[in-house]
């Protein structure tokens, strides 16, 4: 569930970046800021379904963090690189 989330929040991030059109750290800041927010919001909602399943608490946090953020990266990054070459997005300076 955690690499699907992340192909959300990967384009989630790509429009928004191809929407604001912004460049530089910004860009980067804003993006992860989105996967930031999915992950959290994933949190709460699988701490509450599986919240008697789980024996800690903490392991609902932890399962699968690093998974997501590289998969989140890596679709980011390919993705705008796709937007760019199409003419979707702005070329970098």
């Amino acid at each position: 569930m955690r690499i699907g989330l992340a192909v959300v929040a990967a384009a989630l991030s790509t429009v928004l970046t191809i929407a604001f059109g912004e460049r530089g750290i910004n860009t980067f800041l804003n993006g992860i800021t989105i996967a930031l927010l999915v992950y959290l919001l994933t949190y709460y909602v699988f701490k509450a379904v599986y919240k008697t399943r789980v024996e800690k608490q903490s392991k609902i946090m932890t399962q699968a963090i690093g998974m997501y953020f590289f998969t989140w990266l890596v679709l980011w990054l390919l993705m705008y690189t796709l937007a760019i070459y199409f003419g979707l997005a702005p070329t970098p300076a």
